[in-house]
């Protein structure tokens, strides 16, 4: 693709490179593109129009037809004429562009058998916030809007970088919009494609979907949450990606469509030295709350292990099955701004995590410090909202930490538990204990190896 497609702007050849793979011998595609609004309505709904029309005209790959209407809460007769289900018989699919509220669709169950014949659906940025009264359209689109912050630059991870929608932008895609909190999202039913591992304003740890596709029936769907500002829809990147989940969603381009498997995996070096997986990555098989009766705060979301604290709670320490009494455990971690936790060696010696970087000095109870024993002799700490990772050795008393790739305990003694532990039984083998009690963190990758 040479330059992205502006309105004021008919360049030749745009959307050359993007578009090669296209048949040019092959039938037009038509497309209806819903822009009515009965909630909300966006501002960025006009350029929205201009830049799906602009983008299907010059690639030759689809024409559009639109349904608009809905300006200050008004019905749309648009969406009563071209979406009964006589109506709908002339397209190949439709596309929700920043569509809210309750449409008057003549007979959505028909539109949605439509769909699963084999049609395309496409939805960007508030599709989400359309229907919230009809289940079966929230269950076909795969996610719900519930809110969103201020709007804040975030970097999206891309979940499958040999999708249409998503290969060309690299293993992040750096964008500045309004970033929807959404629910009733099933990652088990979706492919994903973009995602969030933090909320995008607080940065709490988590899994904040952006966008996904997945089979209906016989029918595709690609869905963006993207797509709020003027400029988001002007931009080249936006363009592509919504153009190739288009392409993907009519037939016209190959991708994945299963939902991904979640399962953690040993490397091939880690399963050839004796490691284990001591965090599956889908679910708690192997570890208990210390406290049965406490909190429920972790949960594992797509394949992290997260605790979260609710607003004026307290969360519960996570203890593994298994114990041990001399090892190599690794694992990676992810601590939010103001949040504290710590992982347990035979659940009695706490390598401290915090969120601390003000401090530019190690402590014993700074991030990587071995809790009320020793500091760490160097500081490595990484800011808020970065995964950080860990190995730490134990035999008999002694601890070695290495984090971020940095020794910063070598063969410390540690004569005692260093609090809040499980109990005083040195001597024996333990468990993992992560503590949940303090703040919200999120662990991933946690693998370990007995030594003898």
């Amino acid at each position: 693709m040479k330059k992205p497609f502006r309105p004021f702007q008919v360049a030749a050849g745009l959307f050359a490179a993007l578009l090669l793979t296209a048949s040019t011998s092959a039938a037009q595609k038509k497309l209806l593109v819903v822009t009515a609004t009965q909630g909300f309505r966006h501002s960025s709904i006009p350029l929205a129009e201009k830049v799906l029309a602009g983008l299907g005209e010059q690639s030759g790959v689809f024409t559009v037809d639109f349904a608009r209407g809905g300006t200050n809460g008004k019905a749309s007769d648009d969406i009563i004429e071209k979406m009964s289900p006589e109506a709908l018989k002339n397209y190949d699919g439709v596309i929700f562009a920043n569509t809210t509220g309750d449409l008057p669709i003549p007979d959505k169950e028909a539109f949605l058998k439509w769909i699963q014949s084999g049609k395309a659906f496409i939805g960007m940025h508030s599709a989400s916030d359309t229907f919230h009264g009809y289940p079966a359209f929230i269950d076909m689109i795969g996610g719900e809007f519930v809110s969103h912050g201020p709007q804040v630059g975030v970097e999206c991870i891309n979940e499958d970088p040999e999708h249409p929608a998503t290969k060309h932008l690299g293993a992040k895609y750096p964008i500045f919009d309004e970033i929807y909190i959404l629910k009733n999202f099933h990652r088990e039913k979706v492919h994903g494609l973009l995602t969030l591992d933090k909320e995008p304003n607080k940065l709490y740890p988590g899994d904040f979907p952006i966008a996904w596709c997945k089979q209906v029936g016989r029918g595709k769907l690609f869905y963006t949450s993207l797509g709020h500002r003027e400029d988001v829809w002007l931009s080249e990147n936006y363009q592509q990606h919504i153009m190739g989940g288009i392409k993907w969603a009519l037939g016209l381009a190959d991708g994945e469509s299963k939902p991904q498997n979640l399962a953690a995996k040993l490397s091939k070096e880690e399963d050839r030295d004796g490691f284990k997986l001591l965090f599956n990555g889908t679910d708690l098989k192997g570890w208990k709350l210390r406290n049965a009766e406490g909190e429920k705060s972790w949960s594992v979301q797509n394949g992290m292990l997260v605790n979260t604290i609710k607003q004026g709670a307290h969360g519960t320490d996570l203890v593994s099955d298994e114990k041990f009494k001399d090892f190599v455990i690794r694992y990676d971690y992810m601590v939010p701004s103001n949040s504290n936790s710590g992982l347990y060696l035979r659940g009695r010696y706490e390598i401290q995590i915090a969120e601390d970087l003000a401090r530019k000095k190690p402590s014993p109870g700074s991030n990587g410090g071995l809790y009320n024993t020793a500091a760490g002799t160097e500081f490595v700490s990484r800011p808020a909202g970065q995964w950080q990772s860990a190995q730490a050795t134990i035999r008999g008393n002694k601890v070695s930490v290495i984090l971020n790739g940095v020794k910063i305990h070598d063969q410390v003694e540690v004569p005692k538990a260093t609090g809040g532990e499980l109990d005083q039984k040195l001597d024996e083998p333990g468990p993992i204990m992560l503590q949940g009690d303090h703040g919200a963190i999120a662990f991933r990758n946690i693998r370990i190896k007995p030594l003898k």
